[in-house]
């Protein structure tokens, strides 16, 4: 990623022509001790940005430099970084800084600017000289090739293709980068890798060559995962997954950010992130809070990587946070989810036709300006064929429906999984859809085993939202873990495909006078946010667990009586998941862990 850009690594896919490799004269006093080039480092469609390197060729050191050229008109400077911008009328010049005037025999200095306009620079002048710049007078490099489309991918090998670069004096061939080094040069738009290792991940991009030998901006970067390297479906063993949920509405009240995973230490301990929530409306996916996601402006203080967002930079908010935190933790991916408790009305009319659907699922979470911060979706339908906020009478076979779609869609080289269920009662919501025939589009479930019980039962009785096991007097049967788990294991859905889910909060009453669960209450117990529910941050100093029951803790304190995970009922949890050949866990969701992250450490430390 180039420093001080204003454009972001997510419109590598859009990336055109190093709009003219132009070379800019040496300096009138010293015949070609020093050079300049342009290039257009990125495109958005209203804008782009532009980028003048000066290099010093020559034995001496230069102590000031001017860059001019002309646009044409139509073409302008909108803002300029690293050096003083001026015009008169269509002719542009660039002076130095006052502290970057100076450059070494052998180094270079850049100033770079956002601009608006199809237009070329031309007339370009280094130091007052003519332009000499290296490259070939009057001929630009070829654009960048498409982002590579992969196919017939197998334990050893995978198909690549792509749209073609252009050239004005034509494409001579291609470069393909495996991981970012050269694999195989060829002269048409495809090429088949074949010495690849079974279960091992790779990047692809490819970089075009025109007749003069110029090359080009390189491609957008494509994934691919060989097949192989284990029989297990799901995650392969050792691999368990870690996934949390953050939510787009948390950086208001919460004032939890992308960072807090950072800082609180999390982000070392997680496999994957699930973003909630895009919405699902008039038959789509859409955004859920388009200024969280994509707008709001971080301070330097605020950001992952300490560096504060401009007015003029393309991508902000969250889906900035993001791609920067990936950039940290490389090891983490990031899917977005769609849905939700509240969001989840809009699926039963998105399944009156599932490709059209994927399709839009697809557009949105692969819009270039973001490709890169996402690598699949999530589908967090509350509940297919069933009630939940509303209900759905859509058929057994509808989700599977989506899952299928939803694969055919987005492929084998992004994951494609879903938050399902975890109502194990005979004839509940299990029973509603086929789970298992889905299951073989999913890469896995978030199998939502919590919510069992809470005040929505005004009056009790009190029990264990999240109880991994049933007990004497549960106030309904299946709705625990390990009868969810085990129906769905008896449907056919493969173990490594079931995640087990950890709420980082408690469900309480008030009004309580028994210690122990199965009392009488007269209502929900107050919380920060909604009555009935309170972070385990708060609750772990406000009412500290003083008993265990069904693998989870619960706390009587005054009139309150509250359940909830600890770090230690977290790691039995875990130890209980490894037994049963589980995929591994997820957690809703991170701002209710403490600063320093101790329910995500039980878990990362639980599934070791």
């Amino acid at each position: 990623m180039r420093l001080r850009s204003r454009a972001t690594a997510g419109l590598t896919a859009l990336l055109v022509p190093l709009a003219a490799m132009v070379g800019l004269a040496s300096p009138a006093e010293a015949a070609e001790s020093a050079t300049a080039t342009y290039t257009k480092s990125s495109d958005w469609g209203t804008g782009f940005e532009g980028k003048w390197t000066v290099k010093n060729t020559g034995t001496t050191t230069i102590s000031s430099w001017t860059v001019e050229w002309d646009f044409p008109t139509g073409t302008s400077v909108t803002s300029a970084w690293d050096a003083d911008v001026t015009n008169s009328g269509n002719h542009w010049t660039a002076k130095n800084k006052s502290w970057g005037g100076n450059i070494a025999p052998g180094a270079t200095a850049s100033f770079g600017f956002n601009g608006k306009g199809a237009g070329s620079p031309s007339g370009c002048k280094l130091n007052g000289a003519s332009c000499d710049g290296g490259s070939v007078p009057g001929d630009t490099p070829p654009t960048a090739p498409g982002t590579p489309s992969a196919s017939a991918i197998t334990n050893t090998s995978a198909q690549l293709a792509w749209t073609a670069a252009t050239d004005d004096k034509g494409v001579k061939n291609y470069d393909v980068l495996r991981d970012g080094a050269k694999v195989a040069t060829v002269t048409t738009p495809a090429y088949t890798d074949n010495a690849l290792s079974a279960g091992t991940d790779y990047s692809y991009t490819v970089q075009a060559r025109d007749t003069a030998d110029q090359t080009g901006p390189v491609s957008g970067a494509r994934a691919v995962r060989t097949t192989g390297g284990g029989t297990d479906p799901g995650p392969g063993p050792g691999d368990q997954v870690k996934l949390g949920y953050f939510t787009e509405w948390g950086i208001y009240g919460r004032n939890y950010h992308v960072k807090n995973m950072d800082t609180s230490g999390s982000a070392g301990k997680i496999t994957h992130i699930n973003y909630s929530f895009g919405n699902v409306q008039g038959g789509k996916c859409t955004m859920g809070d388009a200024f969280a996601a994509t707008d709001k402006a971080y301070t330097a203080d605020q950001s992952v990587d300490g560096k504060a967002d401009t007015w003029d930079q393309p991508l902000r908010g969250n889906f900035n946070q993001l791609r920067k935190l990936k950039a940290k933790h490389p090891n983490i991916k990031v899917l977005w989810s769609f849905g939700g408790w509240t969001w989840s009305g809009g699926f039963a009319e998105a399944m009156k036709n599932p490709a059209a659907f994927a399709d839009s699922c697809h557009k949105l979470v692969e819009d270039p300006r973001w490709a890169d911060v996402f690598d699949g979706i999530d589908l967090d339908w509350e509940y297919p064929n069933a009630c939940g906020l509303s209900c759905d009478t859509s058929g057994p076979a509808v989700f599977k429906n989506m899952m299928q779609a939803m694969r055919g869609k987005f492929g084998t080289n992004n994951l494609v999984t879903a938050a399902i269920t975890a109502d194990g009662s005979a004839g509940g919501k299990i029973d509603a859809a086929d789970y298992a025939g889905a299951a073989a589009y999913s890469d896995w479930y978030n199998v939502m085993t919590y919510d069992f019980f809470g005040a929505w039962a005004a009056k009790g009785p009190t029990a264990p939202h999240s109880p991994l096991t049933s007990y004497a007097g549960i106030p309904q049967a299946g709705f625990n873990s390990a009868d969810a788990i085990a129906k769905l294991k008896a449907k056919g859905v493969p173990a490594k495909k079931l995640l087990l889910g950890i709420g980082f909060y408690g469900r309480g009453w008030t009004g309580v006078t028994q210690k122990e669960p199965g009392g009488t209450a007269t209502g929900a117990a107050a919380g920060t946010y909604e009555s009935g529910i309170e972070d385990y941050k708060v609750l772990k100093g406000k009412c500290p667990a003083n008993g265990t029951i069904a693998g989870t803790a619960y706390a009587h304190c005054g009139t309150d009586w509250w359940s909830y995970d600890t770090p230690a009922t977290i790691g039995s949890k875990m130890t209980w998941a490894k037994n049963q050949g589980l995929g591994g866990a997820f957690f809703w969701e991170f701002s209710g862990d403490t600063a320093n992250g101790e329910l995500v450490t039980a878990i990362n430390e639980g599934l070791k």
